[in-house]
């Protein structure tokens, strides 16, 4: 049979394709924009239909009604990473969490460690040799589609058409649902005076000729927008967003000083706006591989001039950052900060470096400023980078390096980038942990 008429025989409905769901099953989403909302969207539809499905994906910026307490019969949200719209279900009890290091992921569906009933997915209409593409992700998703004993997909002609690890034949997919719809658009946050003079200390870390893996949000975009200074900076990062295009376009990325994957950007998906999906699409500058690669701490550690950008919710005296929860509650995941943080340490041309970045205080409900350096971390919170993995720790007041310095040393310099108003009683606790004058 021609790859035309396994197509044609497997087209069919949404409401036909999740049909297919079992009660009990585990559904995997695709990550982040990979998703398919239009066959989510149907299975939720479906939901009296169902009982203890069990719904499992890592990021995701869709509406995670599946995860809502109406629904706690029908489906049970397991996120290996959490967001906005779908942590309240852990919180309550009806949801769950599973920690892992986003590299691993691929690992644990291969190996059977997390089981794959189906795998939902979003892909571009077929080529005419047969083979669609997943566009913006490749991370966990082709595991996926190796693993599950049934794919669904989504056809979706707006997706952009990506190089690397992100193609798979018709007959890999048992069913194909023609939805076409606008990719969502992630649009960039406009950084604050506080960003700013983060990002500042950030740049002074970077040389000419880096290679950079930098995340999402506020501070690190106002990062990339301080390296337009720079020269011949590369990308191999967890993602990159619109504002790393912003630097491309600069000519400050060349991605020709890298030791590895030499003139490409690789990543292991996108979030952005058109403006970067449209780039993305047919351009072999930017290359998509699966997370086991471009997280893996062995392959950071071959890359040269590492400096990997990530962010904190809090750090005590000892260097443990949490980024993942705020005490008991599970608030976002480690996703990728381990691996770049453990393969920048690992570099093989000894010049790696790996920054924690944070805002020196936070805002509680009412209204009052908590700070963001403490003496302990807060009862029940899980530590994402460990005391020995942690290099570089940045507020708005500095940064403080950590490797090689103990205890004591490393509370006094992050007292040192504190917010002037703790540092006084964080100088207390500090005489009360160590029974050494400040």
């Amino acid at each position: 049979m021609n790859w035309q008429a396994i197509y044609e025989s497997r087209k069919c409905s949404a409401k036909d394709a999740v049909g297919l769901i079992k009660s009990g099953d585990r559904v995997v989403l695709a990550h982040c924009l990979g998703e398919p909302p239009a066959l989510i969207q149907a299975m939720v539809d479906n939901a009296e239909a169902y009982e203890g499905v069990e719904v499992m994906h890592m990021l995701s910026f869709g509406s995670g009604a599946y995860s809502r307490k109406e629904y706690k019969n029908n489906f049970r949200y397991n996120g290996l990473f959490t967001s906005a719209n779908t942590r309240l279900s852990i919180e309550e009890g009806y949801g769950d969490f599973t920690p892992v290091f986003f590299h691993e992921i691929p690992g644990y569906f291969k190996r059977g460690i997390i089981p794959i009933d189906v795998f939902m997915v979003q892909v571009t209409p077929p080529d005419k040799h047969g083979f669609c593409n997943t566009g913006i992700v490749a991370d966990y998703t082709m595991q996926g589609i190796e693993s599950a004993k049934l794919v669904l997909a989504q056809v979706n002609d707006r997706l952009p058409v990506t190089y690397g690890d992100t193609t798979v034949h018709v007959s890999k997919i048992d069913r194909f649902v023609e939805v076409s719809e606008p990719i969502m658009e992630i649009f960039p946050v406009e950084p604050d005076e506080t960003a700013k003079k983060i990002a500042e200390y950030c740049v002074d870390l970077i040389d000419d000729g880096s290679t950079l893996q930098i995340g999402i949000g506020a501070v690190p975009d106002a990062i990339v927008k301080g390296l337009s200074c720079k020269k011949d900076l590369g990308i191999h990062s967890e993602l990159i967003t619109d504002a790393v295009l912003d630097l491309y376009e600069t000519g400050a990325i060349t991605n020709q000083a890298k030791s590895m994957d030499k003139g490409k950007m690789v990543v292991t998906f996108f979030i952005g706006t058109k403006r970067l999906y449209d780039f993305a699409d047919y351009n072999r500058v930017l290359e998509l591989r699966t997370v086991d690669y471009v997280n893996h701490p062995a392959t950071v550690a071959r890359c040269s001039n590492l400096v990997s950008i990530n962010a904190g919710l809090e750090v005590d005296f000892m260097g443990q950052v949490v980024s993942d929860s705020i005490k008991t509650r599970q608030y976002s995941g480690v996703g990728g900060q381990v691996d770049f943080v453990r393969g920048a340490s690992m570099t093989l041309d000894g010049k790696g470096k790996s920054i924690i970045s944070m805002t020196s205080t936070a805002k509680k409900k009412d209204g009052t400023l908590i700070s963001k350096i403490v003496p302990y971390i807060g009862h029940g919170a899980a530590v994402t980078t460990s005391r020995c993995d942690v290099d570089i720790i940045v507020t708005e007041y500095g940064a403080a390096k950590l490797k090689g310095k103990t205890l004591k040393q490393r509370a006094r310099a992050l007292i040192g980038i504190a917010h002037p108003s703790f540092r006084d009683e964080l100088a207390e606790e500090f005489e009360k942990r160590f029974n050494a004058k400040f």
